[in-house]
């Protein structure tokens, strides 16, 4: 019998969630950001159904996107940190891979390469983020050195990168927005700034492509409720079973360094799921799980394949009995908080040992 350790996705959900971005900024084109294995939900299966659903595809680097060709994707896919070597043009070219180009090696690569056809590019510009991107004081003489050159398609998308876009309350993306529009107001080309939560909260960063990563997991990107996050669905359940139960008198401790003891006579059920599995070694005790739909809570440390659950207060649990660590009922950002990290980083780490299952329609 297979460890009941498994990562189901529901698809119907994923198909909502860009239906949902589309929804929110219906005069923009869509570029699904499947990165890093789609945010660790499968790189192949999420790009395959995000495909007919988006104008184009993104990913971190050449390697990504050459992945999702061999999966038999057709649509263009935008390498978000451009290229790392000039050899990697010749392959972009041919495959429609789009790249961004952010910095002036690559943009000196790029007219200096012997290329068979010109490539789809994306200037991207820093506004505040100080990560990626040309200063935007020379943005006007790249795109111009950009429009001049017959390796590149004339039709140059300018864009930018959010620094605090999901601190709704905070200065710095009005600050980004008030710059880029600056920059680009006499400029030809099509604009994009909005990632996920961009699109979720300033409707005024939507431009001609938003980018949406995050929330197409179904995921908020937010610490507080919104308007906009309410109608997203996750994507990924994350699930086990218990294996034993046993009975802890008060004052016994639990798992490796004693860190849990019992302050009452305590049911604990092990669960075969741990850290190698995807689940954070560093959640806290207290960290909630659904036991049969029933809130419970993390007893002990985490373990590399299990974990110890306090079930005393959940009606009737047994062996075998479904155990969700995150899903729609328990966000995977409340998971993460309790673990001292984000959501993003929950499922992006999700490893190969736990199998990724479509889940029925």
């Amino acid at each position: 019998m297979a460890r009941p350790n498994q990562a189901r996705l529901d698809l119907g959900a994923l198909r909502h969630n860009i239906g949902h971005a589309r929804a929110l900024a219906p005069h923009s084109k869509v570029m699904a950001v499947v990165k890093a294995n789609a945010y660790g939900h499968g790189a192949a299966i999420i790009a395959k159904t995000l495909e007919p659903l988006a104008d184009a595809l993104a990913v971190a680097c050449i390697e990504e996107a050459v992945e999702l060709r061999a999966a038999g994707i057709s649509a263009p896919i935008l390498l978000l940190e451009g290229f790392f070597e000039e050899s990697e043009l010749a392959l972009a070219a041919t495959e429609n891979f789009w790249i961004c180009v952010g910095n002036e090696r690559q943009l000196s690569c790029l007219e200096n390469a012997q290329l068979q056809q010109p490539m789809h590019v994306w200037l991207k510009i820093d506004t505040g983020m100080h990560r990626l991107g040309i200063d935007a004081d020379l943005a006007e003489s790249a795109l111009k050195r950009l429009n001049t050159t017959p390796n590149v398609a004339n039709d140059v998308v300018l864009c930018t990168h959010f620094a605090s876009a999901d601190d709704l309350d905070g200065t710095q993306t009005r600050e980004q927005l008030e710059q880029f529009n600056e920059v680009c107001k006499n400029l030809p080309g099509k604009l994009s700034a909005a990632n996920s939560p961009g699109i979720l909260g300033w409707p005024d960063s939507h431009f001609d492509w938003i980018r949406p990563g995050y929330m197409l997991y179904g995921n908020s990107p937010f610490s507080a409720p919104h308007k906009n996050t309410d109608a997203l669905q996750p994507v990924m359940t994350l699930s086990s079973a218990i294996i034993s139960i046993r009975d802890v008198a008060a004052g016994e401790s639990v798992g490796y360094g004693a860190s849990w003891t019992a302050s009452r006579p305590s049911k604990i059920a092990t669960v075969t799921i741990g850290y190698g599995d995807g689940y954070p070694r560093l959640a806290r005790n207290g960290t909630p799980v659904l036991v049969n739909g029933q809130r419970a809570s993390l007893a002990g440390r985490v373990s590399m394949d299990m974990i110890t659950v306090d079930v005393t207060d959940v009606e009737d649990a047994s062996l075998g009995d479904e155990v969700i660590l995150w899903g729609a009922d328990l966000p995977v950002g409340e998971v993460a908080e309790w673990a001292g990290t984000i959501g993003y980083e929950l499922t992006t780490r999700m490893p190969a040992r736990t199998p990724r299952i479509i889940a029925a329609p």
